[in-house]
């Protein structure tokens, strides 16, 4: 019998947190018997070095705040203490070097897996961890299963696919949304939202897309 624990990865830059990342996590949690999951934010996503990134204090808060209410959900700052860009790879050696009686679950998203291939030693990730994929994007079943089954032959990876909604929700999204103007309550936890309403976050976008506009006429 298998006694080690099993433990969830949810990594993201969080910028901000969504309902779609906690469902996608807790369907994680359900299905495959987990522990609990770490929610470990990214100190610098390597793919977004050119994209302006909140502090890590507040992505920090607003994940804290999000898994309050869940004893399932658990924090980690394993990124966030380390310099420069946060790699997948890098956590999961770590992580597996602080508890070695723990087999670990990376939780993602049906694009994230469509793209893993590109991503830093995608064949130490995969000899790392079990990924454990959410439907999203609109991808059909069938790109699914033919995306998995390359991955498997390529890597020798073992993919879990998790029954799991589309929730079109993207973090880019809301913080367009919000710099528009407009309210994202329902679509993040009501203390995250509160707490991006209080520290006027994302709001700038507004700003400089106004100036932007004004300056090409």
């Amino acid at each position: 019998m298998n006694s080690k624990k099993k433990i969830g990865i949810m990594g993201g830059t969080f910028d901000p947190i969504h309902n779609a990342h906690l469902a996608l996590a807790q369907a994680a949690y359900e299905q495959l018997g987990l522990d609990y999951v770490l929610f470990i934010p990214a100190c610098q996503p390597p793919h977004k070095d050119s994209v302006e990134v909140s502090d890590a204090d507040t992505r920090a808060n607003m994940v804290k705040l999000a898994i309050a209410d869940n004893p399932n959900f658990v924090f980690s700052d394993i990124e966030l203490k380390r310099t420069g860009n946060s790699y997948t790879v890098d956590t999961l050696t770590q992580l597996k070097e602080l508890d070695k009686d723990a087999d670990y679950y990376f939780i993602l998203g049906a694009d994230s897996l469509f793209s893993i291939k590109k991503w830093y030693k995608p064949d130490e990730i995969m000899s790392k961890a079990v990924l454990a994929v959410g439907t999203r994007n609109n991808k059909t079943i069938e790109e699914m299963r033919a995306c998995i089954d390359d991955l498997k032959a390529t890597f020798n990876a073992d993919i879990r696919l998790l029954d799991f909604p589309d929730l079109d929700i993207s973090s880019t999204e809301l913080r367009n949304i919000r710099g528009e103007g407009h309210s994202i309550k329902y679509l993040v936890p009501e203390n995250v939202c509160d707490f991006i309403t209080d520290s006027k976050l994302y709001l700038k976008l507004k700003k400089s897309r106004k100036a932007k506009k004004s300056y090409d006429n």
